[in-house]
C-alpha cells in the first residue's frame, strides 16, 4: 500500500493532533516535499515533536524518510497519470466537469491497482474456499458498503449460490444466530468500525459459521471479528457522499472472489450463467 493511501486510512483513527496532519498532507502531499519539518508543524497547527509522532504512527522512521517516500510516489504517479487528470489534488469549487471526472477517474484506477496488488492470496483462497464449500452465504453491509454485498449477493445467485442479502440489521443479526458450520457471513464495512456490521460477525462467529470482512482497514474491529479479511485501499475526495473511491476498490473485490468461486466449478458456472440468462431474455 502507497504512504499516501496508509496516511488517509489513518487519519479517522489518530488522535486529533496527529488526525489534523494526516489530513493536511492527504489534502496537498507535495507540502511535505516542499515544507521543512518546523513549516508542516506551523501549517498544521502543531509542533514538531507531533510531526515526528505523526511519522511513527504511520509506520515511517522520520520526516526525512516520510519525504524521501512521497516524493518517490509522487513522481510515480506523476508519470502514471497525465497532468491532465490533475491527480493528487482535491476536487476544487473552480474545476470544470471534466477535470473533477478525471481526478475521480485517477482515484479509482489507483484503488483498485492498490487493492489488486497487496491482496493476499492465501485469505483470498481460504474464502474462495469457504464461500464454495457453503450451504449458506449471509451478505450485509450498511449505506454504501450494502451495494458490494448486494453486488456479490447477484452474481452468486446466478450460479446456484445460496446467497442472502440482508438489508436489515436486525435481520442480519437473527439470520447470523441461525448459522451453522456451512453457513459463511460476509460484512463490508469500509471503516472497519460499523456498529452494525460487527454485531452480525459477531453473531456469526458465535453461532460456529465462518466469518468474512471487507474492510479499508486490516487493523479495525471488523477485522477482528473476521475469520478472514480481504483489505481495500483508497484514497476518498473530501468532496464525497459516502463512498465513492472505496466503493470501487469493494466491487473490484467482489468481482475476484466470484470469479475465484466460479472457477472452482467452471462448467457448472458458465452453464448456470446461460440458462439464467436465458430466463431473464424472454421477459424482454
Amino acid at each position: 500500500m502507497s504512504i499516501q493511501t496508509t496516511i488517509a486510512a489513518a487519519a479517522d483513527s489518530l488522535p486529533p493532533s496527529l488526525a489534523r496532519i494526516a489530513r493536511t498532507i492527504a489534502d496537498d502531499p507535495s507540502l511535505v516535499v516542499d515544507s521543512t519539518i518546523t513549516e508542516i508543524a506551523t501549517t498544521c497547527a502543531t509542533s514538531v515533536a507531533s510531526v515526528v509522532r505523526f511519522c511513527r504512527a504511520v509506520g515511517v522512521e522520520g520526516y526525512a524518510a516520510l519525504r524521501m517516500m512521497l516524493a518517490t510516489e509522487l513522481g510515480r504517479e506523476s508519470a502514471q497519470f497525465t497532468a491532465s487528470s490533475g491527480f493528487g489534488s482535491e476536487i476544487a469549487a473552480a474545476d470544470t466537469l471534466r477535470e473533477a471526472a478525471a481526478k475521480v477517474a485517477a482515484l479509482e484506477v489507483l484503488a483498485i491497482e492498490e487493492t489488486i496488488a497487496d491482496l493476499d492470496e492465501k485469505s483470498l483462497a481460504a474464502i474462495v474456499d469457504a464461500i464454495d464449500g457453503a450451504d449458506r452465504i449471509l451478505l450485509f453491509g450498511i449505506g454504501a458498503s450494502s451495494l458490494a454485498a448486494s453486488d456479490l449477493g447477484h452474481k452468486l445467485l446466478r450460479i446456484g449460490r445460496t446467497a442472502i442479502v440482508l438489508s436489515d440489521a436486525h435481520e442480519a443479526s437473527a439470520a447470523a444466530a441461525l448459522g451453522a458450520t456451512r453457513t459463511v457471513a460476509i460484512g463490508f464495512s469500509h471503516s472497519g468500525t460499523t456498529r452494525e456490521t460487527l454485531h452480525f460477525l459477531r453473531t456469526a462467529r458465535s453461532a460456529a459459521g465462518t466469518t468474512i470482512g471487507v474492510t479499508g482497514s486490516a487493523g479495525s474491529p471488523l477485522a477482528a471479528e473476521a475469520d478472514h479479511v480481504l483489505v481495500t485501499h483508497a484514497r476518498e475526495p473530501r468532496l464525497r457522499a459516502g463512498a465513492m473511491v472505496s466503493r470501487i476498490a469493494q466491487l473490484a473485490l467482489v468481482d475476484v472472489l466470484f470469479v475465484g468461486v466460479a472457477q472452482r466449478r467452471y462448467a457448472h458456472t458458465v452453464h448456470a450463467l446461460q440458462r439464467t440468462s436465458d430466463a431473464a431474455r424472454a421477459l424482454r
